[in-house]
């Protein structure tokens, strides 16, 4: 559509990244003292990037997903998405942000059981106060190859075809970025590849900055760009530089 060409190209021509991450720490205290989990990490994402964040279990990946989405608050440092400060905006704050700028993708599809997948998919325009909630919904599961499979509840839908809902959710309200975390991590090597190739094609041609969070190289490759943690620092980047 040439109003959605226009948007990608204004969105793409603003020069702010689409995401700033500066000096970001995050520390909690246990009894046997304070932890540290992430330490003085600083990039930026250009707008329309593609992002891996790779590393180790416990190297810290999840949590700084967590911290970029204003899911968690950071000990010390600033995340700017979007030029909005999630790290000093309260929780409504970011949520307003979330739901205006930001589609997710996670492991488990955090579907809610009750809904179908219809319904699950409509309920992001739901919260946003859309006034066509279902015709998008529609189309994007469409989109996804779930036309015939609307009224489904998760129950009766496969690992892949739960993730396509998941998908064709993250994706429906347009968002400016997309975090994904192990998108691939509970399903079966062929129907992952089946999952990537659908990602990179909705995120394509939303013109979405995406950053993921994996352990699978294979995945990590498809992105223009890799940060690698190792022990809550970054130790690498590899790609493109913004």
């Amino acid at each position: 559509m040439p109003e959605l060409a226009v948007l990608h190209s204004e969105v793409l021509a603003d020069p702010r990244p689409a995401l700033d991450v500066s000096g970001l720490g995050k520390r909690v205290s246990l009894p046997s003292g304070a932890l540290t989990i992430l330490e003085g990490v600083t990039f930026s994402v250009a707008r329309g990037d593609t992002v891996a964040i790779v590393g180790a279990s416990g190297s810290g990946k999840s949590t700084l997903l967590s911290l970029m989405a204003g899911l968690d608050t950071p000990t010390s440092g600033t995340v700017l998405l979007d030029g909005e400060p999630m790290s000093s905006l309260d929780e409504d704050g970011r949520a307003r942000v979330r739901g205006e700028k930001v589609g997710f993708v996670f492991q488990s599809f955090q579907l809610l059981p009750s809904l179908t997948a219809l319904e699950n998919v409509m309920l992001p325009l739901e919260l946003r106060g859309d006034a066509d909630v279902e015709t998008p919904a529609r189309l994007i599961l469409e989109k996804v190859g779930l036309g015939e499979r609307l009224g489904h509840y998760p129950r009766q839908l496969s690992g892949g075809e739960q993730q396509r809902v998941a998908l064709a959710r993250a994706f429906v309200t347009r968002p400016s970025l997309l975090f994904a975390d192990e998108p691939t991590g509970n399903l079966d090597t062929r129907t992952g590849e089946a999952i990537i190739e659908l990602l990179f094609a909705l995120n394509a041609d939303a013109g979405t900055t995406l950053v993921l969070v994996t352990h699978d190289v294979h995945l990590a490759a498809r992105c223009a760009r890799r940060l690698r943690l190792e022990g809550g620092r970054l130790v690498s980047r590899e790609g493109r530089t913004p």
